[in-house]
């Protein structure tokens, strides 16, 4: 789930001394001997980054990349979890969940926001979220797109107690639905086309409705952080380098992320406007402290509120050192 950003072209990688604090320009570098291991799944603010290995861009910025896709994102919350991979494309809801088993973790960059692309689609007959009481709906626990049912249900004056939950992968959760087998499915794109297979079906609740809910991020050990700034700062410069071709190339990139997501190159088109890429001062403006959604310090603290509030976590999570704006202010304007 998702749940990218979208600027600067890089012609140098920033060194950055943790010690001092300070930063440094070097020429462009060779490819760095310290290989990172990046996972990513199915998510449209996410497939930038194929686009990325196919163009070239992290040999470009200086750093050796092992991309490693992930079919189940769930594997992939738990590969940086224990540490099986050096960094993450994941939801703040997810990272939080993380943070809170124990798991040491930094946020990096924020790729994008959900802003329609996680959806609770329903069956014909089934008109708002109100009409799921006693219904059968399939998510995946314990991720964001199960999060998102949560709040639906709650506007609409629901528990979770109030339905019947079938717990399954995200990708079985969309094909369960389509099949008829279940009433309503949580999902996120490109899943959510093969849930509104089935005719009839609806989004009776969206991620557009609860503004800055689900932000997504690169997140890296706080261990890999420590020791490696240099490869943490490539992969954020090869972020925006990359959004920036996706921008100026949008036709051979929207094949490449089409592809990578198992859709044709139109239906991807049909995400964008469900996917808000971030530019670097967004990121900038999300990462500095604030009391409105758009600031992750306070989405954080509403969704450890309501991540206690349901049980799914047990105690409040210790946030410092989580949001690490140090690289995104080191891209050059």
């Amino acid at each position: 789930m998702k749940s990218s950003s979208a600027r600067r072209l890089i012609a140098a990688v920033l060194c950055l001394f943790v010690a001092s604090g300070l930063t440094a320009c070097s020429s462009p570098a060779a490819e760095s001997g310290t290989k990172v291991t990046l996972g990513f799944s199915a998510w449209p603010g996410w497939f930038p980054w194929q686009v990325a290995q196919e163009q070239g861009f992290f040999a470009k910025n200086g750093v050796n990349v092992e991309l490693k896709y992930f079919d189940s994102y769930t594997d992939s919350l738990n590969a940086l979890a224990t540490g099986a991979i050096d960094a993450n494309s994941q939801t703040l809801n997810d990272t939080l969940a993380s943070v809170s088993g124990g798991a040491q973790q930094k946020i990096v960059l924020v790729n994008d926001n959900s802003t329609g692309n996680d959806k609770i689609i329903a069956a014909e007959g089934i008109v708002s979220v109100a009409d799921l009481r006693g219904k059968k709906v399939a998510v995946e626990q314990g991720t964001v797109d199960h999060y998102l049912l949560l709040l639906a249900l709650a506007e609409a004056k629901l528990t979770e107690k109030d339905i019947e939950l079938v717990p399954l992968a995200t990708d079985a959760a969309a094909a369960a639905f389509a099949a008829g087998q279940v009433d309503a499915v949580g999902a996120f794109a490109p899943f959510t086309s093969v849930a509104l297979e089935r005719p009839g079906s609806r989004a009776v609740a969206n991620s557009a409705e609860f503004p800055g809910a689900i932000p997504d991020h690169l997140v890296f050990t706080a261990e890999f952080v420590k020791d490696h700034p240099t490869e943490v700062q490539g992969l954020v410069n090869t972020w925006f380098e990359t959004v920036k071709w996706i921008r100026d190339n949008k036709g051979p990139a929207t094949d490449i992320m089409a592809k990578r997501g198992g859709v044709t190159a139109d239906e991807y088109r049909t995400y964008d406007a469900g996917t808000t890429i971030f530019t670097r001062q967004q990121n900038l403006d999300a990462f500095t402290p604030g009391t409105t959604p758009s600031h992750l310090n306070y989405q954080a603290g509403k969704i450890i509120d309501f991540m206690l509030a349901t049980g799914l976590v047990k105690e409040r999570p210790i946030l410092d050192g989580l949001l690490d704006d140090r690289f995104v202010k080191a891209v050059p304007e």
